[in-house]
C-alpha cells in the first residue's frame, strides 16, 4: 500500500512516521509550504519545520518533498477568513484548511497517487455497515474531529489517523524512546499550520485598525475604546483592555463599529441554549433522513474537550440545535458541529446564524 503521510515538523506527524515504519511501510513524506520565502510574517517558523521534516526522513529512510500551497492558500482558506471577519462573523480558517488544502488541493495534486493519507490529526476512523465514519479520538483533550468536521466521504475514507488511539502523553513518550528530534518540541498555537503567528497580528495585517467605542449593553455607557469590531468575537473576555470586570463582548454593530459588552460571571446575555446553522455538511450519511422528530445529539461549537447534550431538528431555514444547558458565546460564523449521542461519530457541521 503506498501512503502519503503530511509531516509538519512537530511530534505528533513525527510518530506518525515511526508508527507507519513499525507496521512495515515506508511512506512518501510531504511537507506543505504556506509563507513564501520573502514574507518574513508567515514564513518565520518554516525553516525549523522543514528542518526537523528532514531529520525524520533522513531517520527512517523516506522521501520527503515540500510541496508549495502559498497560492493556494491565499485563494481559499485566506480570502475565507479575511471576508468573514469582515462581516463580524467569527470563522474557522483551521476547518477550512483541513477541507480544502490538507485534504482538498494536496489530494487533487498530489495525494491522488497514493492509496491512503495519513496525518498526525488526533482523530479515528469507524467502520460500520460498510460505511466509514470520522470518529473521536482516545484523548478528549487533544480530540480534533471539531477541526476535520467539514472534510467529505470521498476524504475520510482515505485518511489514515495513526495517533488517535493515543494519549497526547504516550505520544510524547513514543517520540522520547524512538528518539525523535521533535520529541520536546511545543505544539504549534497559530493558525492553521501557519505556525507562530498571532491571530489579531494576521487579522490587522489585512484589515488595518478602525477605532471605535466599547459600549455596555444594558446601559449605554462608553467604557473605552477598541482598535476594530474584527478583533473581537461573541463570548471574548480578554483582551478587551478594560476594569472592574470581567466583561463580555455580547454583540457588535458592524455598521457603526461598536462593540458591546456586559459585566459579570454570570451575565445572562452572554448565555444561549439554541441555535441554527446554515449550509451543513453531512461527513457520511444523513442519519435523521426520514426523521420527522428532534434526534438526541451532542455538539460543540468550540474548541474543547466537553460536549455538550442537546436535539437537534430541520426547519425551513436548516438544522437547528437546542441544549441542554446553556452555552456561552455562541458567535454567528462559528461551525456548530454535530456527534451522535454517545460523542464517538462526527456527524457534520454548518455555519451558526
Amino acid at each position: 500500500m503506498k501512503i502519503a503521510a503530511l509531516l509538519s515538523g512537530g511530534v505528533d506527524s513525527s510518530v506518525v512516521v515511526h508508527l507507519l515504519k513499525e507496521q512495515g511501510y515506508t511512506p512518501s513524506l510531504f511537507y506543505i509550504k504556506i509563507g513564501r520565502d520573502e514574507d518574513e510574517m508567515l514564513n518565520c517558523s518554516s525553516e525549523e519545520d522543514i528542518e526537523m521534516a528532514s531529520l525524520v526522513a533522513q531517520k527512517y529512510g523516506c522521501k520527503l518533498e515540500i510541496i508549495d500551497l502559498h497560492k493556494d492558500y491565499w485563494e481559499t482558506v485566506v480570502a475565507y477568513t479575511i471576508s468573514k471577519v469582515k462581516e463580524g462573523l467569527t470563522p474557522n480558517p483551521d476547518v477550512m484548511c483541513n477541507k480544502l488544502i490538507k485534504f482538498g488541493i494536496f489530494e487533487q495534486k498530489v495525494g491522488k497517487e497514493f492509496d491512503k493519507t495519513a496525518t498526525g490529526h488526533y482523530a479515528t476512523i469507524t467502520e460500520k455497515d460498510g460505511k466509514i465514519f470520522l470518529s473521536t479520538a482516545k484523548d478528549p483533550i487533544k480530540d480534533q474531529t471539531d477541526f476535520l468536521a467539514q472534510i467529505d466521504y470521498l476524504q475520510v475514507s482515505k485518511l489514515m489517523f495513526p495517533i488517535g488511539h493515543f494519549m497526547k502523553s504516550e505520544v510524547r513518550s513514543i517520540a522520547q524512546k524512538a528518539g525523535l528530534p521533535s520529541a520536546k518540541r511545543q505544539d504549534s498555537q497559530g493558525i492553521c499550520f501557519l505556525g507562530k503567528i498571532n491571530y489579531n497580528d494576521f487579522i490587522r495585517r489585512y484589515l488595518g485598525e478602525k477605532e471605535g467605542p466599547i459600549v455596555e449593553w444594558e446601559t449605554g455607557k462608553i467604557l473605552g475604546k477598541h482598535k476594530g469590531y474584527w478583533f473581537h468575537t461573541i463570548g471574548q473576555r480578554k483582551g478587551l483592555g478594560l476594569s472592574g470586570g470581567p466583561w463580555y463582548v455580547i454583540k457588535k454593530d458592524i455598521a457603526a463599529n461598536i462593540v458591546y459588552v456586559s459585566c459579570g460571571y454570570d451575565v445572562e446575555t452572554q448565555y444561549g441554549n439554541e441555535f441554527s446553522m446554515r449550509n451543513f455538511h453531512f461527513i457520511t450519511e444523513n442519519p435523521w433522513q426520514n426523521q420527522t422528530k428532534e434526534a438526541n445529539i451532542t455538539f460543540k461549537i468550540r474548541h474543547t474537550p466537553e460536549f455538550t447534550k442537546g436535539k437537534i431538528l430541520h426547519t425551513n431555514s436548516g438544522w437547528h440545535v437546542i441544549s441542554e444547558k446553556k452555552i456561552q458565546g455562541i458567535a454567528p460564523g462559528q461551525f456548530g458541529v454535530i456527534y451522535d449521542k454517545d460523542s464517538h461519530i462526527c456527524i457534520g457541521s454548518g455555519e451558526i446564524f
